[in-house]
């Protein structure tokens, strides 16, 4: 009889769509900027192999999320939090609302993104800060591309560059602090009075200034934009047709690219650390890892991933980046980024 009863128990919960001894998954909130993509299988396996349901809360640019973050702290809107870069990393440490944690995925990281001693924050991918340009443009004008910041000010490059606002956007920010490691505290005030002279056009953000400005993605006439030493193989992964060269190039040479390590958290005051513990190890783990490059076309940071072919082929890595330490940027962001409006916008 109770034989009975269980085997009508089990053809119940099938019909039914319950499996018998499982749990109710747990929802993990996950902050992020809104340029965080990754691609729907990749959440997809984890979910199916966790006990955890993921839901992404975008908001805004990196700088605009972490001032949420840190507004509700007592009271986190998320678990995990996914986007500070290196020139806002002091400053989300400062906050001290970060649990430490070591996943054992750090091992197959290299020392160089791991910025934070204690693994409140963990590094997850990195992009160089750099100018591209329009090679179509320069060609048929008969003009030499630019090949260093120097060249941004000369009297042949008038009208032809666009930047990012550092107050409202992060490469921005990171191209602020190009300057700044090149020309040193006495010297970029200098170099930006310049770029001004030279009738440097500044928009409030990345998408602005990519897409409404620049020549190579718009209908705009700036053939020179601040963007990412990883954006020349989107062109060619993104395009309508097929094509074999990129239409845009960056420029890396010796201190003209600020490289931005991005990092991941776990709110302290989270109610899921554990889930919270498993997503960071799958983030720093090679399925996401190599999820990366063709979802925000950003470097991982794993030594063990593969790069996409497109990569291979397209993407550059400065081997001689612009240096300003987390430290100096913490104690300087907020008056640099005062003095460069006073110079450039006021």
């Amino acid at each position: 009889m109770k034989l009975k009863i269980l085997s009508t128990f089990l053809i119940m919960a099938l019909f039914s769509g319950v499996c018998f001894g499982s749990e109710d998954k747990v929802e993990l909130l996950v902050m992020t900027h809104d340029s965080f993509s990754v691609s729907k299988k990749i959440i997809q396996d984890f979910e199916n192999n966790s006990s955890i349901k993921l839901k992404f809360l975008k908001a805004g640019d990196a700088g605009a999320a972490l001032n949420q973050a840190i507004l509700s702290k007592a009271n986190p809107l998320a678990d995990v939090f996914y986007g500070i870069d290196n020139t806002y990393l002091t400053r989300a440490l400062k906050a001290d609302m970060f649990l430490s944690y070591a996943s054992p995925e750090l091992k197959n990281i290299d020392k160089q993104y791991q910025l934070d001693p204690n693994n409140t924050l963990l590094p997850v991918d990195f992009g160089d800060v750099c100018l591209n340009y329009d090679k179509n443009w320069f060609k048929e004008k008969g003009l030499a591309p630019p090949e260093n910041l120097d060249d941004l000010i000369l009297p042949e490059y008038k009208d032809l560059t666009v930047v990012e606002n550092p107050a409202t956007s992060s490469p921005g920010l990171a191209f602020l602090l190009a300057t700044i490691s090149k020309y040193g505290e006495k010297g970029f005030l200098k170099y930006w009075k310049a770029l001004r002279e030279n009738n440097v056009l500044v928009t409030n953000g990345w998408n602005s200034a990519y897409w409404g400005e620049f020549t190579a993605a718009s209908k705009g006439k700036r053939p020179i934009v601040v963007s990412y030493a990883s954006s020349p193989p989107a062109t060619v992964y993104y395009s309508e047709t097929p094509i074999k060269e990129s239409p845009t190039a960056a420029v890396v040479s010796e201190g003209s690219a600020f490289r931005q390590v991005e990092f991941v958290g776990i709110f302290k005051k989270s109610q899921n650390i554990k889930e919270a513990k498993l997503f960071v190890d799958f983030m720093l783990g090679q399925e996401f890892q190599e999820d990366l490059p063709l979802q925000m076309f950003v470097f991982p940071v794993n030594n063990k991933v593969k790069y996409p072919q497109v990569f291979k082929d397209h993407a550059v890595i400065a081997d001689k980046p612009a240096i300003v330490s987390s430290t100096a940027i913490a104690e300087n962001r907020e008056k640099w980024i005062e003095q460069w409006t006073e110079v450039v916008i006021r």
